[in-house]
């Protein structure tokens, strides 16, 4: 079961390891909070582990909570009338679920679903929206986060439209293992298909000649990165773009 967090005993200018009841704390959004934010938002997070394929919110959905992931990934899904789904971003440690709630607006857009098992921070929507009017480092965190997520929503939308399915795996595998922290990525193809929007047999083709240059290993369930450096050399340009415009953003913000 979930449970609500204590606050900390110790007012400190270093960001907090642990939350009140020692679960680690690796949401970066977090981690960056000043103690007088943190004193007001962390008693009102709720510790929440995630199983793969646990929906967080669907198309429609009122928002009645927020996430701050802590560990495992989260997938943004666009949801069409006949039922099939394409990925448009992906949220792993770095970031939050629940935008629209930011800016006021209560309707989910999209699906949100745990793709690999790991665990979050929830908050009740109505209270975030009270914090966030008197923690202005958290909104505009959320706010740069915001933007670097609507960043990668138009570059992969392009990335999709125009790179031949083994770059956009490659592109893909390597926006997990950032988010994730590790250069194994416990997917299956089929769940990587419906990510990619592509067909199975597709993905299965990708992966065999990312697997035959030796950039990665494959098993069931399993796709682990052999050699980064190659496979970055290997996926499109979209990759690097993300990449350098987050770099850049980050300067900025600094």
């Amino acid at each position: 079961m979930a449970n609500k967090t204590r606050p900390p005993t110790k007012t400190s200018s270093r960001p907090p390891t642990a939350d009140g009841d020692g679960n680690p704390i690796h949401n970066e959004i977090l981690l960056a909070l000043p103690p007088k934010e943190r004193d007001v938002l962390f008693p009102k997070l709720e510790f929440m582990r995630l199983k793969t394929h646990h929906v967080l919110h669907e198309p429609g959905d009122t928002l009645k909570s927020a996430y701050f992931p802590n560990s495992g990934l989260v997938s943004v899904l666009s949801v069409f009338s006949d039922g099939k789904s394409v990925e448009v971003g992906l949220v792993g440690k770095e970031g939050f679920v629940g935008l629209p709630l930011v800016v006021g607006f209560r309707t989910a857009p999209t699906r949100a679903i745990a793709q690999i098992e790991g665990s979050v921070f929830r908050v009740d929507g109505d209270i975030l929206m009270r914090i966030l009017r008197q923690s202005p480092i958290l909104e505009r965190r959320l706010q740069q986060f915001a933007q670097i997520q609507a960043m990668q929503v138009t570059q992969i939308a392009a990335c999709n439209r125009l790179h031949e399915v083994n770059e956009r795996l490659a592109r893909w595998l390597l926006m997990s293992a950032d988010r994730i922290g590790s250069n194994s990525v416990p997917l299956t193809q089929e769940l990587i298909a419906q990510m990619l929007g592509t067909r199975r047999s597709s993905v299965t083709v990708a992966a065999g000649m990312l697997q035959k240059a030796g950039l990665i290993a494959y098993t069931r369930g399993d796709v682990r990165i052999i050699d980064r450096r190659k496979l970055e050399e290997a996926t499109c340009q979209c990759y690097g773009i993300m990449q350098r415009q987050v770099r850049e953003w980050q300067a900025e913000a600094e």
